[in-house]
């Protein structure tokens, strides 16, 4: 039964797209990538540490750059979308996601033999899934009529986010130096839930546009950190980054039937997580170090997504609507890795990490989190004493899950979905 009341549309900002926990990236380097961004925070080898730990600056004494890109190769499927209960299938989408090119920038320039100062562009948060293709594919039952596909859980849904930050790093005396840094937040979104709906003259199906949202802003954030060298090959880094809850403006419209209008809202507001990290950096011989990281991730903050402002005609009806509400976990990731220097112009490295999935008791179509592990490896090639070229690559493998997600359309649904992905990433390093 379609209640004609105000939709609750259940509209995500992401998905597993990003194959991270709920939709965090983790693609800021292809070292970082071939390591599985074990020790990222206090490494160092190039200017890549900049997306991770400000203070990790002071181990530089010249001057130092970093450039890259990631490709990400995503496969996300959603199968057997049906009405919980009944036999009432809708399908599946087996394409979900499209394919993430991720650029990433970093320079670091020691001002003195305290004081460094860095500049960095990269992305901790994005996604891309459309599961469209399957919210017209209504039902119809001889003698019960027809039954609508649960528009307000499917749609296309895009967001783009791109950090960019400076830093400063101060170093105390040979062991203890700290850091910190300002974040400018630049997001994009697209946003539709849109199909076939009982809400023509005598319950006639005809195309509703629920939601139409296609807005972006910037958002202000900061990270802090710290390192500590026990001596040369020994080192552990912590950091912080706090994250702003984001707003963004553009053209952000809802359908009411209850009014029986779109109403528009000014404003888009999405909380976004704080993230803390614990990195240690052992140089075992001459030729093998170990590294090894412990992330927190706060999507417990991640309650819920608001509009504010909205009229009807340029009259104002609302000062404050939900669109989504979320019960998340924080999320921690584990990682370890190695890396072995082969000769003056090779090293090798590899990584695995364990990511774990966000969801509590309230899960999502449109983000079918689960548990993922990641598989490593890299290569750096030596071009000269100065320049170094980076190759990372990375297979990400989700978990097969069951979702059951209330639609306000038609009730219970329960679908089930995957999420998998292969990075590939290759990055310049140059040190003057």
């Amino acid at each position: 039964t379609f209640n004609k009341t105000l939709i609750a549309v259940s509209v995500a900002l992401a998905s597993t797209q990003t194959l991270a926990a709920g939709f965090q990236l983790n693609s800021q380097s292809a070292t970082g990538i071939g390591r599985a961004f074990s020790g990222d925070a206090v490494i160092a080898d190039n200017a890549s540490v900049l997306s991770r730990n400000p203070a990790a600056m002071a181990l530089f004494d010249e001057k130092a750059l970093s450039f890259g890109v990631t490709y990400a190769d995503i496969s996300v499927t959603v199968k057997d979308v049906e009405k919980a209960g009944t036999p009432i299938s809708f399908g599946s989408e087996h394409d979900a996601a499209d394919s993430k090119v991720i650029p990433n920038f970093y320079y670091i320039q020691p001002l003195n033999d305290q004081w460094a100062f860095g500049l960095a562009a990269f992305s901790n948060f994005g996604t891309g899934t459309d599961t469209t293709a399957l919210a017209n594919n209504a039902v119809t039952i001889p003698g019960m009529g027809t039954v609508p596909a649960p528009v307000d859980l499917l749609g296309n849904t895009e967001v783009v986010t791109m950090n960019f930050n400076a830093s400063l790093s101060y170093r105390f005396n040979d062991q203890f130096s700290v850091g910190a840094g300002l974040d400018l937040i630049y997001g994009q979104g697209k946003l539709s839930r849109e199909g076939n709906l009982p809400i023509g003259p005598n319950g006639a199906m005809v195309n509703a546009n629920l939601v139409d949202v296609d807005a972006d802003g910037f958002a202000v954030g900061g990270i802090i950190g710290a390192v500590y060298e026990f001596n040369k090959d020994n080192r552990i880094g912590a950091s912080y980054r706090l994250s702003p809850d984001f707003k963004a403006t553009g053209d952000i419209n809802t359908l009411n039937t209850q009014l029986g209008k779109v109403v528009s809202f000014d404003e888009i507001n999405i909380p976004l997580p704080d993230i803390f990290q614990v990195a240690g950096f052992h140089q075992l011989t001459e030729k093998f170090a170990i590294h090894y990281t412990a992330q927190l991730s706060t999507w417990g903050d991640f309650d819920q997504i608001t509009l504010t402002d909205g009229t009807v005609g340029g009259t104002p009806v609302v000062s404050s609507a939900p669109l989504k509400q979320y019960v998340w976990d924080d999320s921690w990731l584990f990682s370890v890795g190695g890396t072995y220097t082969i000769n003056d112009k090779w090293t090798a490295r590899a990584g695995y990490m364990h990511d774990q999935g966000v969801v509590n008791d309230i899960s999502s179509i449109s983000i079918p989190d689960s548990n993922r592990n990641w598989f490593t490896a890299g290569l750096s090639y030596n071009l000269s004493t100065h320049s170094t070229v980076d190759m990372g690559l990375a297979f990400v493998r989700g978990e097969d899950t069951e979702v059951l997600e209330h639609s306000a359309i038609i009730g219970d649904v329960i679908a089930h979905t995957r999420s998998d992905a292969v990075y590939y990433s290759v990055q310049y390093s140059y040190q003057f």
